[in-house]
């Protein structure tokens, strides 16, 4: 497995919207390790193609804990069919945002589906951390970051903050 470079703001290949897939292959298959290996070793919940300059509609998440145990999503052409009107809250971070959180509002309950790693078509239903690591994902498809849910100084000065941070690693 291979580790990936993930992208940070303000890297305008965060904001491409990403190509459905056709089949999945043993090379998608690669990738989905590749990502978790990538995810894992950055400390993150979720992970999408484009952020790590993959221009493929794809998607990794495991929200797992202690007291649910270990489930790893791998989502080819993922998409939502229904969002709930009820809407949650949540302290949102990124890997493509690094060390910044913010309070993001989103559907508290979806419906979607998704091709696996077999490209077999599953339909989920989640709600709650799940759902919102979803929405995190999938928006990340469509060219979108949590902070675009922020007021444009808000927005403007977590970019702002994330280019001084690369500035000292460089």
């Amino acid at each position: 497995m291979t580790l990936l470079n993930v992208l940070t703001v303000p890297d305008p290949r965060l904001r491409i919207k990403a190509k459905p897939i056709s089949v999945v292959d043993d090379k998608i298959r690669t990738l989905f390790d590749d990502m978790i290996e990538t995810m894992y070793a950055e400390d993150g919940a979720g992970l999408a193609a484009p952020q790590v300059g993959i221009d493929m509609r794809l998607v990794v998440i495991d929200v797992s804990d202690s007291a649910h145990g270990s489930t790893v999503f791998k989502m080819a052409n993922p998409e939502i069919t229904w969002r709930s009107n009820e809407m949650s809250i949540c302290n949102e971070g990124c890997l493509s945002v690094p060390e910044l959180r913010a309070e993001v509002s989103r559907p508290k309950a979806i419906k979607m589906h998704y091709l696996d790693e077999n490209g077999t078509l599953q339909h989920i239903e989640s709600d709650d951390i799940l759902a919102t690591c979803i929405q995190h994902e999938l928006d990340h498809l469509d060219g979108k970051l949590y902070i675009d849910y922020l007021s444009s100084l808000k927005r403007q000065m977590f970019i702002n903050k994330v280019k001084r941070m690369k500035k000292y690693e460089d």
